[in-house]
């Protein structure tokens, strides 16, 4: 059997604090969406994003956050790629995204971006295969 989904581990800090991106197959245009909740422990809130460059999986800090990035059927092509996110760390915020690549290629390429500057040294980034049940 072969996999159907893609997860991705990611234990990472940034150099500056940001939310970093994927993209699929090299695809620079305006073809993902996502939305997202964030918990503080005593604020909550949330975010729609549309028509982006990128799909954002998760807010990173300057010390250590843990992401873990759900890719759905990513080798359909027929249909759209889920993806579901979540993101912590373990002294001040977690946060869940859903999102959308409006595409029916089948996911080949994935790219991880950090909007606002370098991952810091020592990251780690794990792709795992789910099999097909």
């Amino acid at each position: 059997m072969c996999s159907s989904d893609l997860l991705i581990l990611v234990i990472a800090g940034t150099v500056t604090a940001g939310g970093p991106g994927i993209q699929f197959n090299s695809d620079t245009g305006t073809n993902y969406s996502f939305t997202g909740i964030n918990g503080s422990g005593s604020a909550a809130s949330s975010f729609r994003v549309t028509n982006n460059s990128n799909l954002g999986i998760g807010e990173m800090r300057t010390y250590q956050s843990n992401i873990i990035v759900q890719i759905q059927n990513y080798s359909n092509a027929t249909t759209y790629k889920t993806v579901l996110s979540r993101a912590n760390t373990a002294s001040d915020y977690v946060q869940g995204i859903v999102g959308l690549w409006r595409s029916t290629s089948a996911i080949t390429t994935i790219d991880v971006k950090n909007g606002s500057g370098n991952f810091a040294t020592g990251c780690v980034f794990t792709l795992y295969g789910i099999k097909a049940a």
